[in-house]
């Protein structure tokens, strides 16, 4: 069980922030092993999985949440919002459309798209938005620019992500792409833009927690040490990646994966 928690939270953690797909990964991982662990599709632990990678986002940007925090404070005693005010302004209106539909399809859509063929596609679209965005990007504006079109926009392909293999990261980054705005931007914007989309789904989670053993409180204190860990190297690893590189070698990988998924589901 120690060992699972934490190739779980590994595997979580990497797979939550890179562009890749966390819940395409799972379900892939336990199609080709058979894997059905004590751990696996544990509520328990899963809230330990969340709560790991909201450490994560929380750890890489928690001197960005403070200086967000004191410029609404700025703007409650009256002074004129400026960009870090705006910001959260734009990250609120751009969580919406990933919390309404997340709150009514998500067990739709995760029940419907547990077939590995379907997650193979949804891994080549993906990857097709990611290298079409990266390719015709002007990545000419910085964060610091960012208007509300452009951070609803976002907000909408954040709830696409909701179907297994796209990749929340994958699919907000592109939209920032798309939208004109350099790399590195566009990841710290997506990775922002998840922390109150974790937040939420690991506070609906907690009603699943339970404790009721020495095995199930180690198994919840390794699974979320590890996914944090991992989680917070993986943002950090992505932005200064993104700062020199394309997000090619993913694109790349989503498909071989893809690829991989399609000829063990023929040889089969």
């Amino acid at each position: 069980m120690i060992f699972e928690a934490i190739i779980l939270g590994i595997l979580q953690g990497l797979t939550e922030f890179l562009p890749i797909s966390s819940s395409g990964h799972l379900i892939l991982a336990q199609w080709a092993t058979g894997w059905t662990g004590e751990l696996m599709n544990n509520l328990t632990f899963d809230v330990a999985l969340h709560v790991g990678t909201l450490v994560a986002v929380l750890w890489y940007f928690w001197s960005d949440w403070m200086r967000f925090g004191k410029a609404c404070i700025n703007v409650v005693r009256g002074s004129a919002p400026d960009y870090e005010a705006r910001l959260v302004w734009y990250i609120v209106l751009a969580t919406i459309p990933a919390a309404v539909i997340g709150m009514r399809y998500e067990h739709v859509v995760e029940t419907l798209f547990r077939n590995p063929l379907l997650v193979a596609g949804a891994l080549v679209a993906g990857s097709i938005a990611m290298w079409l965005a990266d390719r015709y990007s002007k990545q000419e504006h910085r964060l610091a620019s960012m208007t509300f079109h452009h951070a609803f926009f976002v907000g909408i392909a954040q709830a696409i992500a909701l179907v297994p293999g796209i990749s929340r990261s994958g699919i907000t980054i592109s939209a920032g792409l798309a939208g004109g705005y350099k790399r590195e931007d566009a990841a710290r914007f997506s990775f922002l833009l998840s922390t109150p989309v974790i937040a939420g789904a690991a506070v609906l989670k907690l009603k699943h927690l339970s404790l009721h053993s020495n095995e199930a409180a180690i198994g919840f204190v390794l699974g979320t040490l590890s996914s944090a860990i991992v989680g917070y190297l993986a943002i950090r690893f992505l932005i200064r990646y993104l700062e020199r590189h394309s997000m090619n070698v993913f694109v790349w990988y989503r498909l071989a994966l893809a690829a991989a998924v399609g000829l063990l589901w023929a040889g089969r």
